[in-house]
């Protein structure tokens, strides 16, 4: 099959309203920013717990940021981490670090110590900023990275000062009590967010030649093909180049209108892009959750009325199973897309029979900023495809062992290009000639596309475990597993689950004479890995099937698990 660039059967099924390219100059994601403000100076740009933030007040936020980043030493290609749930902080901090041509590294909250000091570690981060709650992990993660200041704020920071004596974001992500946070100590490098804008923000800044095709703004860590951590590189065009294809994948949506419920958490990049850099491009208001719970989420949209609410299955699900959705008029939402996880078609339907709003699922990867392709808003549907590509975007089917195209509705491994695509990984060169050869990124998943360009990912190269929109790599909960006392052998699948779309199983051979049990090998885990990693279900076996090579064959765990709970 001659699959060339030309050769695009999906442009066919684009809507008139949806172009096939589009123009995006040499912006970079501040002057995105800038020219919104500009447009929608008095536009609500942020709405948290009742509290708004124009776009005017926005940008000079930001600015401020960045000259009080530089006041404190930071330069252009430094890294600075963001270790924040959705706050105004985000994206005052976000794009203040762009505007001085940071690079970001985002952490999630989510993380043990030890997870962030590797990510830190690796990314020779120097600067971070976080939650005063998150002290403890930061001081415990501090001497074995390169960090040197640890900026810090507080959930409350800019609540409505009513809402401020409630402090009711004091739980956000953990419910024990957190380590207290020192004084701010110029000595300890230590500062108070709040305290060096109001000190340094009205600082003349520099001026600074940005170069949105090679500045590198972001370090998203991923674990590729191989399940190890590495950086993906995403320049400034490569997150300008995703908003702007996914604001034309909404053709209905005018500038200066509408509201984005951003409770997708913006250290993910799904979240990042399609609930920050999306809405602000569009000049729409961003509702502001820092934490997805049930209730909190129905309540605000009761009382906000977002117009666009991107998701992921687990938050339909749970809005489909709520046991009073009649107090909670979903009304108001038009249009939802969902990713990160397979969305199950009767999820779908049911939502969109409860709200009267259109639920498509979109398909995307970190290397990829993330969204490659999506289904029609207004549009031909294709129940259980992933949709077509983006405009600018090719796809193509190829043999995952010799990269040769293949016909449609033949299945091989999913490869993109397009201007969304990262630069490579993060001092990972042989990683990056990888999964970047032949100049296409090769997205390790299985799947087909059909005579009219639609796509469906029919299975997954790799073993990573996909839990609730998260990923999970098999590899790096083994090691936990194998490091605790009494484990002779190891060995983690994904297995279905209905709210979470996958969870962990383990399966864990003891040494000989040892007696395991559960409860203790999860407390272990718990202190090592983060919630969403944590094995679900542990079996003990006596012994691992292996391949005559030695190589655990995990599709026969699978199976047996399978038939164990009657599929």
């Amino acid at each position: 099959m001659n699959n060339s660039a030309s050769e695009r059967p999906w442009l066919k099924a684009y809507p008139e309203d949806i172009p096939h390219s589009l123009e995006y100059g040499d912006l970079s994601l501040p002057q995105l920013l800038e020219q919104t403000a500009t447009e929608f100076p008095d536009r609500p740009a942020l709405s948290y717990y009742g509290r708004q933030m124009s776009y005017r007040e926005l940008h000079q936020e930001v600015h401020r940021c960045a000259a009080a980043l530089y006041a404190l030493g930071l330069r252009p290609g430094e890294r600075l981490a963001l270790l924040l749930p959705n706050l105004p902080q985000y994206p005052i901090a976000f794009y203040g670090a762009l505007e001085l041509g940071l690079t970001v590294v985002q952490l999630s909250p989510l993380s043990s110590a030890k997870e962030l000091a590797e990510l830190l570690r690796d990314s020779g981060a120097q600067t971070v900023l976080t939650l005063r709650r998150f002290y403890g992990l930061i001081a415990k993660a501090r001497p074995q990275t390169a960090l040197q200041r640890i900026i810090l704020t507080r959930a409350s920071a800019y609540l409505p000062s009513w809402l401020k004596l409630l402090a009711p974001l004091q739980g956000i992500f953990q419910k024990e009590r957190p380590q207290p946070a020192p004084a701010p100590s110029p000595a300890k490098q230590i500062y108070e967010f709040g305290s060096l804008l109001r000190r340094y923000g009205n600082r003349p800044l520099p001026e600074i030649s940005l170069k949105p095709e090679r500045d590198i703004a972001l370090l998203q860590y991923t674990g590729g093909t191989t399940g190890l951590p590495k950086g993906a590189m995403l320049t400034q065009r490569n997150l300008v180049a995703n908003a702007l294809q996914l604001r034309a994948w909404f053709p209905r949506a005018r500038r200066g209108e509408g509201s984005f419920l951003s409770v997708l958490p913006f250290f993910h990049v799904y979240g990042m892009t399609v609930a920050l850099n999306v809405p602000i491009s569009m000049g729409a208001t961003l509702i502001l959750i820092p934490r997805f719970q049930i209730k909190e989420l129905l309540r605000t949209i009761k009382r906000y009325r977002p117009t666009i609410f991107p998701g992921v299955p687990t938050i339909y699900i749970a809005i489909n199973q709520y046991p009073h959705l009649e107090r909670y008029p979903l009304s108001s939402i038009e249009e939802c897309i969902s990713g990160s996880a397979p969305l199950p078609l009767e999820v779908q339907q049911r939502f969109e029979a409860l709200s009267g709003s259109r639920l498509v699922e979109g398909y995307g990867l970190s290397e990829a900023s993330p969204v490659t392709h999506c289904n029609l808003f207004y549009g031909r549907q294709v129940k259980g495809s992933i949709g077509l590509p983006l405009p600018d975007t090719e796809a193509r089917i190829v043999d995952p062992t010799s990269d040769e195209p293949l016909e449609p509705g033949e299945v091989g491994e999913l490869v993109v290009r397009g201007p969304q695509v990262m630069t490579g990984y993060w001092n990972c060169p042989e990683e990056t000639e990888r999964a970047l050869r032949g100049g296409w990124l090769h997205t390790g998943d299985l799947a087909r596309m059909d005579e009219q360009g639609f796509f469906y990912i029919v299975d997954r190269l790799k073993e990573m475990i996909n839990c609730s929109g998260f990923k999970v790599y098999p590899r790096e909960v083994e090691e936990v597993l194998y490091s605790y006392p009494g484990v002779a052998e190891a060995a983690v699948i994904g297995i279905p689950d209905k709210y979470r779309g996958e969870s962990v199983k383990a399966f864990i051979v003891a040494k000989r004479g040892v007696r395991l049990k559960t409860a203790e090998l999860i407390a272990y885990c718990r202190e090592r890995l983060a919630k969403y990693k944590l094995p679900h279900q542990i079996e003990f076996r006596e012994t691992l099937p292996k391949s005559l090579v030695g190589k655990v064959l995990k599709r026969e765990l699978r199976a047996s698990s399978q038939a164990q709970d009657g599929r």
